[in-house]
């Protein structure tokens, strides 16, 4: 389980910051606009629930945006185990702009330690075993690098980003253009630096896929017995990925079987948030 993963991307989180603070804030905090004029405030942010915390660099980011002021102060980072109670940073300056961005930077952290605490859960449940559990593109529109960002935190990893970065080759794909040999045979001319994988559903068309030269296979759907000859098919020509209604339960005999990945979508689509709260000290 990786304690460091790569950090997010600036830019990234710069632009995902100011379209949430544009949703939020709009022409203006008409209620913040109540406060005397010079107010300062100090307010700790809470964590009602064991949780792996995660959107560090988002929260900051909303209040360097809204008053480069504001100083926040953690007690804790990403990829931390916080538990009920847990006071994870405190804010203080200007009391308007904290008020603010509040629910925005809350939204950020009770949605990316939501992300990173699924995936720890599903980390844990293969603690010692090589296979690696990848998330998929299930994400919430506008915040995909985030929620992968939070995976890693959870000790998961990332399959590709988006639809740029690797060549996945799924039924469709196969039905448009004829074979598997053929979608492979292309996407090997016209895209040689980046990994080739096939779904495919029956070892049908996994021989079929091993033989056109795949570099990863994934076994869509597969029942227990048809995943072993799976593995026993490829004797190691191209790397093997579970994928389609995983449970977490079912992890550690999954992985027995000696496949290389099993992808989960429920790591970044199946999030339910953590509860966070902003308590502002009496002035």
């Amino acid at each position: 389980m990786s304690k460091d993963p790569a950090s997010p991307r600036p830019d990234d989180v710069s632009t995902t910051v100011r379209l949430a603070l544009d949703e939020d804030v709009g022409s203006g905090d008409v209620t913040a606009t109540l406060l005397a004029p010079g107010a300062t405030a100090t307010a700790s942010v809470v964590c009602r629930e064991s949780a792996v915390l995660c959107g560090v660099a988002w929260f900051d980011e909303v209040f360097r945006q809204l008053c480069p002021e504001i100083v926040v102060h953690w007690r804790a980072g990403d990829s931390d185990a916080v538990e009920a109670s847990d006071i994870v940073c405190t804010v203080t300056g200007p009391a308007a702009p904290i008020l603010t961005g509040e629910r925005t930077g809350l939204n950020f952290l009770q949605l990316l330690s939501g992300t990173a605490t699924i995936a720890r859960s599903y980390a844990r449940a293969l603690h010692g075993s090589s296979t690696r559990i990848l998330d998929t593109r299930k994400t919430l529109p506008g915040l995909r690098s985030a929620q992968k960002y939070a995976v890693r935190c959870g000790g998961c990893h990332n399959h590709r980003s988006g639809l740029f970065d690797a060549v996945l080759i799924k039924d469709n794909h196969i039905a448009n253009a004829g074979s598997i040999a053929r979608v492979v045979a292309a996407a090997r001319r016209d895209t040689p630096d980046l990994t080739v994988e096939v779904e495919v559903n029956d070892l049908i068309q996994l021989d079929e896929a091993l033989t056109a030269g795949a570099d990863v296979v994934m076994l869509d759907n597969f029942e227990r017995a048809e995943i072993g000859e799976a593995v026993a098919r490829s004797r190691g020509r191209a790397k093997l990925e579970i994928s389609g209604n995983v449970a977490i339960e079912d992890l550690p005999e999954l992985a027995s079987s000696g496949v290389d990945y099993i992808s989960v979508g429920a790591l970044t689509k199946n999030v339910r948030a953590i509860d966070f709260s902003m308590r502002f000290e009496t002035q």
